[in-house]
């Protein structure tokens, strides 16, 4: 077996080892690609099972992901146990293989953990408006490391999982109702109850703006150039730019119809002629 000598190294135990364990070696490969298949299947079918069951969509992701790889690492033991390693010395060393990766890994390990806290505890679930770590948008997704969001300009923001699960974050979906605040401005020479009668008239016109609680409109501050009047009213939560808008619009038009005037910051410059 000199042939078998490559650059001073000798294959030939390797050769006789795989001669002698061809068969092993074979059923060993054959047993990988069935059991991986059995395990796609097995997911698919879970998969299907917990939309059945009608389980939130935003544990499905993680609940799928975790089953697919611990059925996988079982059957990577039972290959290499069937190939006839020392599962004790193999144990060992994977030990301290998965020390020494967990160290490198530290952060990706935080972010699982963040991950497990998200799904568990539900600060939020898909389709949540919120706001965390500076950035603002829609839940896409909650995944086991990272957490997606669209923004409102369509935006993909993906946010690792371990600062939001210990950051502070406003979820703008958790409730079914929103107050929403305006702040009109009229002028010093204007009747404050007129213009008070004009915003809870346009408030009134629209439907999405709810009778409880009662629209308040009230002054705020006698300001630099402005009476502020401001105005809180009530819509359900994905009501809550249509009514936003309706009013910034509306107030105005209704303002300028009915002789109400919105003042602007104003200077006076007064010029001297030095002789």
């Amino acid at each position: 077996m000199e042939e078998l000598g490559i650059n001073g190294f000798d294959w030939k135990p390797i050769y006789d080892w795989v001669i002698a364990n061809g068969i092993r070696l074979l059923a060993a490969i054959l047993i990988a690609v069935i059991g991986l298949w059995i395990i796609n299947k097995i997911v698919k079918g879970f998969k299907k099972l917990l939309a059945t069951r009608g389980v939130d969509e935003t544990l499905v992701p993680f609940i799928i992901s975790l089953t697919s790889v611990t059925l996988k690492v079982l059957l990577f033991i039972s290959v290499i146990s069937y190939l006839g390693v020392q599962m004790t010395s193999f144990i060992a060393i994977l030990g301290a293989a998965g020390l020494a990766v967990g160290m490198a890994l530290s952060g990706t390990l935080q972010n699982f953990a963040g991950g497990v806290i998200l799904l568990i505890l539900k600060p939020f679930k898909v389709g949540d408006f919120i706001e965390a770590q500076g950035h603002t948008g829609l839940v896409k997704e909650i995944q086991i490391f990272n957490t997606i969001l669209t923004t409102p300009d369509n935006k993909v923001v993906i946010i690792p999982n371990g600062g939001l699960s210990t950051g502070a974050m406003t979820n703008y979906s958790k409730e079914e109702t929103r107050r929403v605040d305006f702040v009109f401005g009229i002028g010093y020479d204007d009747d404050i109850d007129k213009a008070r009668n004009i915003i809870i008239e346009v408030a009134g016109k629209q439907e999405l703006i709810l009778k409880d609680p009662a629209i308040f409109v009230g002054v705020l501050e006698h300001g630099d150039s402005s009476i502020n009047l401001v105005t809180r009213v009530w819509a359900k939560t994905s009501d809550y730019w249509t009514v936003y808008f309706y009013m910034m619009e509306f107030v105005k038009k209704e303002f300028d119809k009915q002789g109400i005037s919105i003042p602007f910051p104003q200077r006076d410059v007064h010029l001297f002629n030095e002789k």
